[in-house]
């Protein structure tokens, strides 16, 4: 490692110190702002990527993802299991139609590449919704435990969509899905039995343990042609219900995602928009981009009002289940790798799928955040003695620290 290596480390970390310090005084989420200091740099001062970042990002996206799934509680999916699967199939469907026949006869794309531009934009962004639920203290009430089951839905549809019309079935596949079903059947007991046999130890094991399962399946995955984020996504979730009841391992694999990985994931997104290439296409962004959220408000709106959620909250998930980052960046990025799509186009859908995570959200955050909600049920819990007292930032939000037990 150079003396280059050192000062390339420290300037991206400075910027996400910089993003963490600006997020505070704002109050918006850190993941947009990272993503907005890193569209700066990169089209300000030439900020690039390197090889060793790619991989610290890929793998921040592989332990975001995972963090996502390990969130959801297992009783409140079922509980919302109806809710979770209505709004997340709508949130899918429709945008992933409207993109398609937008571009392949509003804009003339051929049909593979209409149906790469449907795929992209049918996402919703786990890892800013995520972000966003952590931060605000959404993800211990049951609106924001709804909204993650959603987003479960959602980007399962879009993973089986990039798959069924676009996937090689090659015996590499036929491994890693049989990997990926085996792993998923027997980890939560080899979890539970490793966490109880081997001693808790400064080396943390059991996160040695963990970081193991998901970089193997991610290695499979990225040979049989997926992703990595899917199978760490998984993963999340059926071992949700161990760690709804050992909350150490995961908030201490959630303090190394969020102070170090992360940061190097939400930076380097913003790179993918070069401000020029928004300028000359800024009619088609806007129009993909007003097709997308028009979709997910047509969709999601209307199903969440019919099972009884209010008015206010109705449109705060409407406008988080709008956002886009890690997977629509993905199914961009195969297109383009495969030769399915061209560099105008990527750059196209890359910058409305960016622009995906930090509109929405940003009108969600600042205009239609349920705050009273976060208050009134956090408030509750401690008030039974069910989590620790939770501290509050000067705006009521909880603090990003408080997780509950």
């Amino acid at each position: 490692m150079t003396d280059t290596t050192y000062y390339i480390a420290a300037l991206w970390l400075g910027l996400a110190l910089i993003a963490s310090l600006i997020s505070i005084r704002l109050g918006i989420s850190v993941a947009l702002i990272e993503i907005a200091v890193g569209v700066l740099a990169g089209n300000l001062v030439g900020l690039h990527s390197t090889p060793w970042i790619d991989v610290i990002a890929s793998i921040g996206s592989v332990m975001l993802t995972f963090l996502a799934g390990a969130e959801i509680d297992p009783i409140s999916l079922r509980r919302n299991l109806p809710k979770s699967l209505a709004i997340g199939f709508v949130s899918f469907l429709l945008p992933f139609l409207a993109a398609f026949v937008f571009a392949h006869f509003a804009l003339n794309w051929p049909l593979p590449q209409a149906e790469i531009a449907g795929v992209a934009l049918s996402t919703t962004s786990v890892a800013v919704v995520y972000a966003v639920m952590i931060e605000s203290g959404l993800s211990q009430v049951e609106l924001g435990k709804l909204i993650l089951a959603a987003c479960f839905v959602t980007d399962l549809g879009t993973v089986l969509a990039l798959g069924l019309l676009f996937a090689d079935f090659s015996p590499w596949l036929v491994l890693f899905v049989a990997a990926l079903v085996l792993t998923l059947a027997l980890l939560p007991r080899v979890t539970v039995w490793f966490l109880s046999a081997v001693p808790r130890r400064v080396s943390e094991p059991e996160i040695k343990f963990l970081f193991v399962v998901l970089l193997a399946l991610g290695g499979l995955a990225t040979t049989a042609g997926s992703e990595a984020v899917l199978p760490a996504y998984l993963v999340g979730l059926v071992s949700a219900g161990v760690f709804m009841r050992d909350r150490v391992v995961v908030d201490r694999i959630r303090s190394i995602a969020f102070a170090f990985l992360t940061p190097f994931y939400f930076l380097k997104a913003g790179l993918f928009v070069a401000l020029p290439a928004i300028i000359a296409g800024a009619g088609v962004i806007f129009a993909l981009l007003v097709v997308k959220v028009t979709a997910k408000s047509i969709g999601v709106w209307p199903v969440s009002r019919l099972f009884g959620i209010g008015s206010r909250e109705a449109t705060y998930t409407t406008l988080m289940m709008s956002t886009g980052l890690t997977f629509g960046t993905i199914s961009a990025l195969y297109g383009l790798t495969h030769g399915i799509i061209d560099q105008s186009q990527y750059t196209v859908l890359v910058t409305v799928v960016i622009a995906s995570a930090v509109v929405p959200t940003l009108i969600a955050t600042t205009f239609f955040h349920p705050h009273h909600l976060t208050k009134r049920e956090v408030d509750e819990f401690e008030a039974a003695g069910e989590i620790d007292v939770v501290p509050r930032e000067p705006d009521g939000m909880a603090a990003p620290s408080a997780v509950g037990h």
